[in-house]
């Protein structure tokens, strides 16, 4: 008993990093130009091994949709914040489910772990 005790006091003391992404639920409005529209994201880097994100955008079954985005791979330092505007075709929005930032990984920095947050389009 003492040792599992042990082990689980060893195992709750390593926090896992991620990157955060808000907001939980997206929700997409007119951009002003017909027939566009816009979502906003708002990215936390809280990874000190990652710099680098990238953005995409899936429908139900989880294939990849198109989006325009002057950020579609963007850095993003340690501990810094940044909002996103990421805009969609009608005939996009009108299959899209999610949109989720993965974490790129750069060999050579000695990690493997990459993280991808998504969030739900709010109809």
């Amino acid at each position: 008993m003492k040792y599992v005790v042990i082990a689980a006091a060893l195992l709750l003391s390593f926090s896992a990093a991620a990157h955060e992404m808000t907001p939980a639920y997206i929700k997409v409005k007119p951009s002003g130009v017909p027939n566009v529209y816009l979502t906003e994201i708002k990215m936390l880097n809280r990874r000190s091994d990652v710099s680098y994100y990238e953005i995409t955008a899936h429908d139900a079954d989880w294939k990849k949709l198109p989006f325009a985005s002057f950020e579609r791979v963007f850095k993003l330092p340690y501990t810094k914040r940044k909002t996103i505007k990421i805009y969609f075709k009608k005939k996009t929005v009108d299959k899209l489910v999610y949109v989720c930032t993965k974490s790129k990984i750069i060999k050579g920095k000695g990690t493997l772990v990459s993280s991808r947050i998504c969030s739900k389009f709010n109809r």
